[in-house]
């Protein structure tokens, strides 16, 4: 299958860079954004990944791969990291790493998982818990070329997010996604997969047909589909998907390991 072209060339992306925290937000109980401001970044497309390298005192290292939250800003890439229970990595830079902390990061990674403005279609994203963090990218990337930093409406190809979580209070990037929703960037559906809010008419549980196709979301509108999430709720989203009709190879995927809703 096709791949699309990623900054930099091979060996750019290759090469590991510093990179010195800038600064920290806390999202949720469990999940914090890091702005790091990396030395001759070559820039990335909402999407893609980096490996970030931790190395302790006594020379041992440890890597992990982690979506860029963010598009392409001059040096600064943007990381959400979820708190795994007995994850070395996570917990350190959830809880352990400062303002002006060093790390070492190397990238941008993949070019099938990516959205490009310039893309017609309608998109349509599924995420699982801090499977958002890939396509909370593409939904700022599509803000940011449709003006909306200067009150702009939102034009483009249509885009809609079903975002599954456990609990409301587990809602990444809640407030901006609302903001996001309201300018008219996406169309935004909440599925709480074990507690829905007071007044919630959806019950709580996993994301079935009808949470796929409410609002007109149908395979007849031809979109492309990214989906991102644990491994078990990507393939049970994709196997839903190609039931409802969708060709599978508009169906684009990424995962990562058991932690999720």
């Amino acid at each position: 299958m096709a791949r699309a072209a990623v900054p930099g060339g091979l060996s750019a992306r290759r090469a590991w860079r510093d990179a010195t925290l800038v600064e920290r937000r806390p999202e949720t109980a469990s999940a914090v954004t890091l702005v790091l401001d990396v030395d001759d970044w070559p820039g990335h497309l909402p999407g893609q990944h980096v490996d970030v390298r931790l190395t302790a005192p006594d020379g041992y290292t440890a890597t992990r791969s982690y979506s860029v939250a963010a598009p392409a800003r001059g040096g600064h890439v943007e990381l959400t990291v979820q708190r795994v229970p007995d994850g070395e990595v996570s917990t350190f830079l959830a809880d352990g790493l400062a303002v002006g902390d060093a790390v070492r990061l190397r990238g941008p990674v993949g070019g099938w998982f990516v959205w490009r403005p310039e893309q017609p279609e309608p998109v349509l994203l599924v995420a699982g818990g801090s499977g958002v963090v890939p396509v909370m990218s593409m939904l700022r990337a599509r803000a940011d070329a449709a003006g909306q930093a200067s009150g702009q409406a939102a034009v483009g190809p249509a885009f809609r997010l079903v975002y599954s979580v456990r609990a409301p209070e587990d809602v990444i990037y809640r407030d901006e996604l609302a903001g996001l929703a309201a300018a008219g960037t996406v169309d935004l559906r909440l599925v709480h997969t074990r507690t829905a809010p007071e007044g919630e008419p959806r019950p709580a549980g996993r994301v079935g047909e009808a949470d796929l196709i409410a609002d007109g979301w149908s395979a007849s509108s031809a979109p492309t589909v990214y989906v991102c999430g644990p491994t078990g709720f990507v393939e049970a989203v994709a196997g839903l998907l190609v039931g409802l009709g969708h060709a599978a190879d508009r169906i684009r995927t990424e995962r990562f390991g058991p932690s999720g809703p």
